[in-house]
């Protein structure tokens, strides 16, 4: 995540997914940005749209909670895009899996129905709702984590209650950023957000019995750099300042993406990431970047 929106967050959770699925890894993504561009990179507005009507998106499973007061399971809103799978099997013949879990344009108005959920007459149930919310997400991937080998999920651009959930659930967390002012810029203050949810969240599960609930701790794993211009394969001078900027702070991927609007824009529309497109000359820089990405994540995380 980061609050910066159009720094490549989408476009590195795709490839990523398709590149760990091409080495046999088992992915289930998880779309929790409401513009549902990552949803829309593995399936057609048609399929997202029966979807919808079926009741099968992160947004209806959170609706059964606030309509219901049930914890829905959230296998039931898992799907396996046909594409890309597809595309996994029979080309490169490999037994890796990427499966999804769909957003929706008004996940924003859940977010705040959520909020209203935290409060309560008693300091006890403020807390025990402050846990039941925040950790709605965490319970139920807990029971699918057998199932998988990873689980990415793209994140909006905000810090909201959906957002929060994302964070209490996640062992690790990745930054994307370009390499300009405005994109680092909230980086800090993101890191400072996510330790004050962390310090809550574990003091209110110190206060009293959370049952099954344990502590969280989600680690950054560091900033990979996104549309990169480069000059003879090293990015120009301007972003190799600001990338020599956020390098004094916090851990940066030596691996980043370069800019190619031309091969990234078309990807969504075929249901296919670049990393698994048919080879073309202009096409290897970007398959060998994020490989070296996910090498770099692997090794990080003991994957």
């Amino acid at each position: 995540m980061n609050y910066k929106g159009g720094v490549g967050k989408t476009t590195v959770t795709s490839n990523l997914a398709a590149e760990l699925a091409h080495q046999g890894k088992r992915v289930l993504l998880i779309d929790l940005d409401p513009q549902a561009n990552l949803t829309l990179s593995f399936v057609s507005f048609e399929e997202w749209r029966n979807l919808d009507q079926q009741k099968r998106t992160i947004k209806d499973w959170y609706d059964e909670f606030l309509d219901h007061n049930t914890n829905a399971p959230l296998r039931n809103s898992i799907i396996t895009p046909y594409q890309v799978n597809n595309r996994l099997h029979s080309f490169f013949n490999q037994d890796g899996k990427i499966d999804l879990i769909c957003s929706h344009l008004e996940l924003i108005h859940v977010d705040m129905e959520l909020s209203s959920r935290l409060g309560g007459p008693t300091d006890r149930a403020i807390r025990g709702n402050y846990l039941r919310v925040l950790s709605l997400l965490k319970r139920n991937l807990d029971s699918l984590r057998g199932e998988y080998d990873v689980i990415l999920i793209d994140c909006p651009p905000n810090f909201n209650i959906v957002t929060q959930n994302a964070m209490v659930a996640s062992d690790y967390y990745i930054v994307p950023a370009k390499a300009d002012y405005l994109s680092t810029l909230g980086i800090h203050t993101l890191i400072r957000h996510i330790h004050i949810l962390k310090d809550k969240y574990n003091h209110h599960l110190r206060q009293g019995d959370a049952y099954q609930l344990t502590e969280i701790s989600p680690e950054m794993l560091g900033v990979v750099f996104t549309m990169i211009s480069t000059n003879g394969k090293k990015p120009i001078t301007i972003q190799q300042e600001y990338m020599r900027q956020v390098r004094n702070d916090f851990h940066i991927f030596t691996s980043f993406l370069r800019e190619n609007k031309t091969l990234y824009a078309d990807a969504p529309e075929s249901g296919i990431p670049v990393v698994l497109k048919k080879v073309k000359r202009q096409q290897e820089d970007v398959i060998k970047e994020v490989k070296n990405l996910a090498i770099e994540i692997q090794k990080l995380t003991n994957l």
